[in-house]
């Protein structure tokens, strides 16, 4: 496969999302492989926080972004619990791109919106870094350079087995239940979903889509405390907690300058009624 190497448009962006860190050399390494095979290739930290093989978090994550993005981005993403398993190495085609990582549902937000056009098993040992890889970083063995050839224009069909895209792995989908209490018009409905993601500021983000409240009056209600609606964060005294339509579109458990998760409080997957009324 080297002689791919300088060929190809090399004006691609490379969107990076792991959950490496960055107090170790991981990154670094990975965008060494890659601007080797790809010197001219654009090289885009997403991030490399996502909490630590947390598969659901990288999904959303990754979800949320690839809108703002340019439509032919290589995207390298890496929350991988099952490296050296069972679990399938692969690259895929889709409308905003090529996703490139471990086949364990963290690209299914994606393929949600954009539905897989063709995918591979990266089967291939001339495309990637070594025809020994680490049992332990397969991103940088085999990610790192499939993703650099990738943006070099390197065909999909070359770097492995073809795949039907509707083997792909998803997670099981949070609960999202609609309900109308007693059946009675006069009372309010309610939507009961759950937290999703929770960010760097301790926001919860709910699973319930805001256009399901939006210009109505409602409340959130989280184990057993209610939470008033508001427009955003300084709407609110501060210290105070709100539920909101955030910025990704989901309705949001917040707190005015403090972490909404330490003051509700709230985890990963807790479940959230919203009261409409």
């Amino acid at each position: 496969m080297d002689r791919d190497r300088g060929q190809g448009t090399g004006d691609r962006a490379i969107a990076l999302m792991t959950d490496f860190g960055l107090r170790d050399g991981y990154v670094g390494v990975l965008k060494g492989v890659m601007l080797t095979l790809a010197p001219t290739a654009t090289l885009v930290d997403l991030s490399h926080e996502v909490p630590r093989q947390n598969v659901r978090a990288g999904r959303f994550c990754l979800a949320n972004a690839v809108d703002y993005f340019p439509p032919e981005t290589v995207y390298l993403a890496v929350v991988d619990p099952g490296v050296g398993g069972d679990r399938r190495a692969v690259a895929v085609r889709c409308d905003r791109g090529w996703l490139v990582g471990p086949d364990n549902g963290l690209f299914g937000g994606v393929l949600e919106r954009y539905p897989a056009i063709a995918a591979v098993e990266l089967t291939e040992p001339g495309a990637w870094r070594t025809p020994n890889p680490s049992s332990t970083f397969h991103g940088r063995d085999i990610f790192a350079p499939v993703a650099a050839r990738l943006a070099m224009g390197t065909p999909l069909e070359t770097l492995g087995r073809a795949i039907a895209p509707d083997s792909l792995q998803d997670l099981l989908p949070l609960t999202l239940t609609e309900l109308a209490v007693d059946g009675s018009a006069a009372i309010a409905g309610q939507i009961q979903g759950q937290i999703q993601y929770i960010d760097h500021f301790g926001n919860g983000i709910t699973n319930i889509p805001g256009d399901r409240v939006l210009h109505k009056t409602w409340r959130a209600v989280v184990g057993d405390r209610a939470i008033s609606s508001a427009r955003t964060y300084g709407d609110v005294p501060l210290g105070s907690p709100l539920a909101l339509i955030g910025s990704h579109g989901w309705v949001e458990i917040a707190c005015n300058g403090h972490s909404a998760a330490a003051i509700v409080p709230f985890t990963w997957a807790d479940p959230v009624t919203v009261l409409l009324g």
